[in-house]
Parts: structure tokens; sequence; C-alpha cells
């Protein structure tokens, strides 16, 4: 994993990037580290030193637990006027994957537990990444190409700092299929 300092356990949702990238490399700091559109499940999650096959076995056999599905993502919603972000629905999978995930780590709640239960969210942009014009434009733009609809059928690891281009993929967890 190289340099890695941090980690994160994220849903991919590959029919997305066409529709956010170009915000996301605008406003997202994560889009600049090299992480495609995502649903965070787990982030922060363990340091990089701590990753073997049995942490890798494990969240694969937890993330086949959730099926497979499908997901639709039709508006967006603000976290504050500091995040816009895209909605999922179902939010369900989403949220019984973080759980699952938390539970078995106890020691890497999601966002360091700053969130209480978090919301799911595809991230489109951060103001402090840009301004608020700027993201309410990306809103309009992104509201007009909706609906979105995908398959929700593949969970990832990532690793890296917070240098840009510094994230990779270190592991993929097909949701739905047993490890075993």
């Amino acid at each position: 994993m190289g340099d890695a300092t941090e980690s994160a356990v994220v849903v991919l949702v590959p029919d997305a990037d066409p529709l956010v990238d170009a915000h996301r490399q605008q406003f997202d700091v994560s889009a600049s580290w090299g992480v495609p559109a995502h649903l965070a499940v787990i982030y922060p999650f363990v340091t990089p030193r701590q990753v073997d096959d049995a942490l890798l076995a494990g969240l694969a056999e937890l993330l086949a637990a959730e099926p497979a599905f499908d997901c639709t993502f039709t508006g967006t919603a603000w976290f504050g006027e500091e995040m816009l972000y895209l909605v999922p629905d179902p939010e369900e999978p989403f949220r019984r994957m973080t759980r699952r995930v938390a539970e078995a780590y106890p020691d890497h709640p999601p966002f360091r537990g700053a969130h209480g239960e978090p919301v799911p969210h595809l991230s489109v942009g951060q103001r402090r990444q840009g301004d608020l014009a700027g993201l309410e434009q990306a809103q309009k733009v992104l509201c007009e190409a909706m609906p979105l609809r995908t398959r929700i059928d593949t969970a990832a690891f990532y690793a890296g700092t917070r240098e840009p281009g510094s994230w990779h993929q270190v592991a993929t967890f097909p949701l739905g299929r047993p490890t075993s």
C-alpha cells in the first residue's frame, strides 16, 4: 500500500461517474485523491499497516451478506450549505452495510462518530473546495440529468494519503455472493 496513511470502505457507483465527475473534480477533494464516485461505508477506516488477509477476508464476508440491489438517484440534497450530494433510493442497504462493518470493527466508527448514524450519500462537492454559487449550478445541471438508475453490486477497499492521485483500490468485495 506504499505510503498510504488512511483507508476507506466504499460502495462504488461507476454509472454515476459520467454524471458527477466534472463536478467532483472541481468540488470534491476525494476525487482529486483518485477515489471514483462512491458512497462511503466506513471512512476513515483502519490504518494501512493494520490491513492483512484476515481483515480483507472479514470485510468480504460481511459485505457478501448484503444482496446486490438496484438503486436510483432522483435528486440532490445538502448538508447545510456545505456539501452537495446525490440521494440514493433505497438508503437502507447502505445503512446495513455501514452498521455491519461498524459493529465488526467498533474502533472505527463512520466519520469517527462525529455525525451519529451516517446519511447515505454520493458526495458531489464541498463548499470549501469552491463556492456556493458553483455548487448551486452543479445542482441544477445534475437535477436536469437525473434520474440515474444503477445496480449496486460491489464494495471496495481504498487506501491513500491526502495528496492528489494517491488513493488506490486495494480490494473489491462482491455483494450478495458467498465468499467460501
